[in-house]
Protein backbone atom coordinates (compact mmCIF):
# COMPACT_ATOMS: atom_id res chain seq x y z
CA UNK A 1 0.00 0.00 0.00
CA UNK A 2 1.60 3.25 -0.88
CA UNK A 3 1.71 6.01 2.21
CA UNK A 4 1.28 9.35 1.76
CA UNK A 5 2.06 12.45 4.13
CA UNK A 6 2.48 15.88 4.33
CA UNK A 7 5.09 18.45 5.93
CA UNK A 8 4.29 22.16 7.20
CA UNK A 9 6.00 24.48 8.77
CA UNK A 10 5.18 26.87 12.13
CA UNK A 11 3.34 30.01 11.09
CA UNK A 12 4.45 33.61 12.31
CA UNK A 13 0.68 35.16 12.73
CA UNK A 14 -2.60 33.94 13.40
CA UNK A 15 -4.18 34.61 9.98
CA UNK A 16 -1.12 32.38 8.29
CA UNK A 17 -2.13 29.90 11.25
CA UNK A 18 -5.63 30.41 9.98
CA UNK A 19 -4.64 29.92 6.40
CA UNK A 20 -2.46 26.61 7.38
CA UNK A 21 -5.58 24.94 9.51
CA UNK A 22 -7.30 25.66 6.19
CA UNK A 23 -4.69 23.71 4.15
CA UNK A 24 -5.05 20.69 6.23
CA UNK A 25 -8.38 20.39 6.00
CA UNK A 26 -7.92 20.13 2.30
CA UNK A 27 -5.30 17.87 2.55
CA UNK A 28 -6.88 15.76 5.05
CA UNK A 29 -9.26 14.81 2.66
CA UNK A 30 -6.96 12.47 0.73
CA UNK A 31 -6.56 10.20 3.79
CA UNK A 32 -2.77 10.77 4.44
CA UNK A 33 -0.97 9.09 7.54
CA UNK A 34 0.08 11.89 8.83
CA UNK A 35 1.15 15.57 8.92
CA UNK A 36 4.83 16.03 9.94
CA UNK A 37 5.45 19.79 11.63
CA UNK A 38 8.89 21.25 11.39
CA UNK A 39 11.00 22.29 14.15
CA UNK A 40 13.57 25.69 14.26
CA UNK A 41 17.23 25.48 14.81
CA UNK A 42 17.49 25.19 18.53
CA UNK A 43 14.22 25.07 19.36
CA UNK A 44 13.23 28.35 18.02
CA UNK A 45 9.68 27.68 17.02
CA UNK A 46 8.84 25.29 19.82
CA UNK A 47 6.18 27.10 20.74
CA UNK A 48 4.19 27.24 17.40
CA UNK A 49 5.19 23.63 16.26
CA UNK A 50 3.63 22.50 19.80
CA UNK A 51 0.56 24.82 18.70
CA UNK A 52 0.55 23.24 15.48
CA UNK A 53 0.65 19.70 16.48
CA UNK A 54 -1.91 19.83 18.87
CA UNK A 55 -4.15 21.83 16.08
CA UNK A 56 -3.75 18.85 13.97
CA UNK A 57 -3.73 15.83 16.21
CA UNK A 58 -7.35 17.69 18.25
CA UNK A 59 -8.89 17.36 14.68
CA UNK A 60 -8.20 13.59 14.44
CA UNK A 61 -5.47 13.26 11.97
CA UNK A 62 -2.36 12.27 13.20
CA UNK A 63 0.27 14.78 13.51
CA UNK A 64 4.27 14.12 13.62
CA UNK A 65 6.20 16.56 14.99
CA UNK A 66 10.03 17.48 14.33
CA UNK A 67 12.03 17.11 17.47
CA UNK A 68 16.06 18.46 17.42
CA UNK A 69 18.69 17.55 19.86
CA UNK A 70 20.74 20.51 18.80
CA UNK A 71 20.20 23.56 21.24
CA UNK A 72 17.53 21.94 23.72
CA UNK A 73 18.82 20.05 27.10
CA UNK A 74 17.64 16.57 27.99
CA UNK A 75 15.46 17.64 30.05
CA UNK A 76 13.70 20.18 27.26
CA UNK A 77 13.70 17.61 25.50
CA UNK A 78 12.56 14.91 28.00
CA UNK A 79 9.21 17.73 29.00
CA UNK A 80 8.30 18.39 25.17
CA UNK A 81 8.28 14.08 25.06
CA UNK A 82 6.05 14.25 28.10
CA UNK A 83 3.92 16.95 26.69
CA UNK A 84 3.90 15.22 23.11
CA UNK A 85 2.56 11.73 24.92
CA UNK A 86 -0.32 13.87 26.90
CA UNK A 87 -1.42 14.98 23.61
CA UNK A 88 -1.92 11.60 22.18
CA UNK A 89 1.41 11.98 19.73
CA UNK A 90 2.49 8.77 18.38
CA UNK A 91 4.81 9.47 15.45
CA UNK A 92 7.97 11.58 16.16
CA UNK A 93 10.63 12.66 13.39
CA UNK A 94 14.24 12.74 15.03
CA UNK A 95 16.74 14.95 13.96
CA UNK A 96 19.73 16.50 14.76
CA UNK A 97 18.72 19.86 13.66
CA UNK A 98 19.95 22.64 12.67
CA UNK A 99 22.72 24.88 14.90
CA UNK A 100 21.59 28.30 16.19
CA UNK A 101 23.94 31.17 15.42
CA UNK A 102 27.17 30.60 16.66
CA UNK A 103 26.44 27.71 18.45
CA UNK A 104 28.29 25.00 18.36
CA UNK A 105 27.86 21.03 18.63
CA UNK A 106 30.16 20.98 21.62
CA UNK A 107 27.20 22.92 23.64
CA UNK A 108 24.46 20.35 23.33
CA UNK A 109 24.06 17.25 25.61
CA UNK A 110 23.02 15.48 22.57
CA UNK A 111 24.97 15.98 19.46
CA UNK A 112 23.52 13.79 16.59
CA UNK A 113 20.53 12.01 15.50
CA UNK A 114 21.30 8.71 16.44
CA UNK A 115 21.96 9.74 19.89
CA UNK A 116 18.65 11.49 19.99
CA UNK A 117 16.65 8.26 18.87
CA UNK A 118 18.14 6.25 21.47
CA UNK A 119 17.57 8.60 24.04
CA UNK A 120 13.86 8.55 23.04
CA UNK A 121 13.86 4.95 23.21
CA UNK A 122 15.04 4.90 26.29
CA UNK A 123 12.91 7.53 27.71
CA UNK A 124 9.54 6.24 26.25
CA UNK A 125 10.30 2.87 24.88
CA UNK A 126 8.00 1.83 22.02
CA UNK A 127 5.63 4.61 22.24
CA UNK A 128 6.36 6.44 19.25
CA UNK A 129 7.36 5.26 15.57
CA UNK A 130 10.18 7.50 14.80
CA UNK A 131 10.97 8.78 11.92
CA UNK A 132 14.46 9.88 10.77
CA UNK A 133 15.95 11.64 7.82
CA UNK A 134 18.23 10.36 4.23
CA UNK A 135 20.21 12.03 2.08
CA UNK A 136 20.30 10.34 -1.28
CA UNK A 137 22.57 12.87 -2.35
CA UNK A 138 24.70 13.30 0.86
CA UNK A 139 24.29 15.79 3.59
CA UNK A 140 25.21 18.94 2.96
CA UNK A 141 27.60 18.73 5.97
CA UNK A 142 29.04 15.33 5.70
CA UNK A 143 32.60 14.63 4.61
CA UNK A 144 31.89 12.19 2.39
CA UNK A 145 29.26 9.30 0.84
CA UNK A 146 30.45 6.60 3.16
CA UNK A 147 30.77 8.79 6.29
CA UNK A 148 26.76 9.83 5.74
CA UNK A 149 25.46 6.81 4.65
CA UNK A 150 26.72 5.00 7.91
CA UNK A 151 25.42 8.06 10.23
CA UNK A 152 21.93 6.80 8.76
CA UNK A 153 22.46 2.88 9.54
CA UNK A 154 23.56 4.64 12.62
CA UNK A 155 20.21 6.15 13.19
CA UNK A 156 18.50 3.11 12.21
CA UNK A 157 20.45 0.85 14.92
CA UNK A 158 19.47 3.41 17.66
CA UNK A 159 15.80 2.35 17.14
CA UNK A 160 14.40 4.36 13.68
CA UNK A 161 11.48 3.16 12.58
CA UNK A 162 11.20 4.83 9.13
CA UNK A 163 12.65 7.13 7.31
CA UNK A 164 11.87 10.56 4.80
CA UNK A 165 14.42 11.68 2.65
CA UNK A 166 15.53 15.14 1.75
CA UNK A 167 13.75 16.27 -1.76
CA UNK A 168 15.82 15.37 -4.66
CA UNK A 169 15.08 15.33 -8.25
CA UNK A 170 16.78 12.60 -9.88
CA UNK A 171 15.30 9.56 -9.13
CA UNK A 172 18.53 6.87 -9.58
CA UNK A 173 20.10 8.79 -6.31
CA UNK A 174 16.88 7.53 -4.25
CA UNK A 175 17.61 3.98 -5.76
CA UNK A 176 21.68 4.09 -5.41
CA UNK A 177 20.88 4.90 -1.77
CA UNK A 178 18.46 2.34 -0.72
CA UNK A 179 20.17 -0.49 -2.38
CA UNK A 180 23.37 1.01 -0.60
CA UNK A 181 22.00 0.84 3.33
CA UNK A 182 20.23 -2.56 2.39
CA UNK A 183 23.09 -3.78 1.40
CA UNK A 184 24.88 -3.07 5.28
CA UNK A 185 21.40 -4.78 6.86
CA UNK A 186 19.20 -1.80 6.69
CA UNK A 187 15.39 -2.76 6.04
CA UNK A 188 12.90 -0.04 7.10
CA UNK A 189 10.96 2.14 4.76
CA UNK A 190 12.82 4.93 3.03
CA UNK A 191 10.02 7.22 2.10
CA UNK A 192 11.14 9.54 -0.98
CA UNK A 193 10.35 13.62 0.25
CA UNK A 194 9.07 15.11 -2.55
CA UNK A 195 9.43 18.81 -3.45
CA UNK A 196 6.50 20.34 -5.93
CA UNK A 197 8.12 23.51 -8.08
CA UNK A 198 6.44 26.59 -8.12
CA UNK A 199 8.75 29.13 -7.95
CA UNK A 200 12.29 28.77 -9.61
CA UNK A 201 13.74 31.46 -7.34
CA UNK A 202 12.85 30.30 -4.06
CA UNK A 203 13.25 26.39 -5.09
CA UNK A 204 17.18 27.34 -6.27
CA UNK A 205 17.54 29.02 -2.42
CA UNK A 206 16.03 26.00 -0.91
CA UNK A 207 18.45 23.40 -2.77
CA UNK A 208 21.75 25.25 -2.57
CA UNK A 209 21.20 25.41 1.29
CA UNK A 210 20.52 22.08 1.98
CA UNK A 211 22.33 20.63 -1.02
CA UNK A 212 19.89 19.21 -3.28
CA UNK A 213 20.74 18.90 -6.95
CA UNK A 214 19.00 21.04 -9.16
CA UNK A 215 19.50 18.92 -12.95
CA UNK A 216 20.73 21.50 -15.01
CA UNK A 217 17.96 20.66 -17.83
CA UNK A 218 15.38 21.36 -14.93
CA UNK A 219 17.30 24.42 -14.28
CA UNK A 220 17.52 25.84 -17.79
CA UNK A 221 13.96 25.23 -18.65
CA UNK A 222 12.59 27.00 -15.00
CA UNK A 223 15.32 30.00 -16.27
CA UNK A 224 13.66 30.09 -19.86
CA UNK A 225 10.21 30.70 -18.18
CA UNK A 226 11.03 33.76 -16.30
CA UNK A 227 8.33 35.45 -14.57
CA UNK A 228 5.57 32.90 -16.24
CA UNK A 229 4.04 31.30 -13.38
CA UNK A 230 1.28 29.34 -15.00
CA UNK A 231 4.72 27.36 -17.27
CA UNK A 232 6.30 27.17 -14.33
CA UNK A 233 3.81 24.78 -12.44
CA UNK A 234 2.74 23.14 -15.78
CA UNK A 235 6.14 21.88 -15.50
CA UNK A 236 6.91 21.29 -12.31
CA UNK A 237 4.29 19.24 -12.11
CA UNK A 238 4.84 17.02 -15.17
CA UNK A 239 8.14 16.82 -13.75
CA UNK A 240 7.51 16.19 -10.18
CA UNK A 241 4.78 13.79 -11.16
CA UNK A 242 7.00 12.05 -13.50
CA UNK A 243 9.74 11.53 -10.64
CA UNK A 244 7.09 10.05 -8.07
CA UNK A 245 5.30 7.24 -10.67
CA UNK A 246 9.25 6.25 -11.15
CA UNK A 247 9.95 6.07 -7.35
CA UNK A 248 6.76 4.12 -7.09
CA UNK A 249 7.24 1.88 -9.64
CA UNK A 250 11.03 1.38 -8.93
CA UNK A 251 9.42 0.40 -5.06
CA UNK A 252 9.38 3.33 -3.03
CA UNK A 253 6.81 2.74 -0.21
CA UNK A 254 4.79 6.24 -0.39
CA UNK A 255 5.23 10.05 -1.44
CA UNK A 256 5.98 12.70 1.52
CA UNK A 257 5.43 16.09 0.26
CA UNK A 258 7.16 19.46 1.46
CA UNK A 259 3.89 21.22 1.27
CA UNK A 260 5.27 24.70 1.97
CA UNK A 261 1.61 25.02 3.70
CA UNK A 262 0.20 25.13 0.31
CA UNK A 263 -2.45 22.32 -0.81
CA UNK A 264 -2.70 23.21 -4.82
CA UNK A 265 0.94 21.49 -6.44
CA UNK A 266 1.21 18.76 -3.87
CA UNK A 267 -2.25 17.37 -4.63
CA UNK A 268 -1.76 18.15 -8.29
CA UNK A 269 0.86 15.44 -8.25
CA UNK A 270 -1.29 13.24 -6.19
CA UNK A 271 -4.09 13.04 -7.91
CA UNK A 272 -2.40 12.46 -11.33
CA UNK A 273 -0.52 9.71 -10.25
CA UNK A 274 -3.91 8.23 -8.54
CA UNK A 275 -5.60 8.82 -11.80
CA UNK A 276 -2.76 6.95 -13.39
CA UNK A 277 -3.23 4.03 -11.07
CA UNK A 278 -6.75 3.39 -11.70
Amino acid sequence: MTTLSFEFFPTKTDEGTQKLLRVRDELAQHNPEFFSVTYGAGGSTRDRTYAIVKAIQDSGISAAPHMSCVGDSKAELRQLLHDYQALGIKRIVALRGDLPSGAGLASSELRYANELVEFIRDETGDHFTLEVAAYPEMHPQASNFDIDVQNFVNKVKAGADSAITQYFFNADSYFHFVDRVQAMGVDIPIIPGIMPITNYSKLARFSDACGAEIPRWIRKQLEAYGDDVDSIRQFGQHVITELCQRLLDGGAPGIHFYTLNQAEASLAVWQQLSHSAK
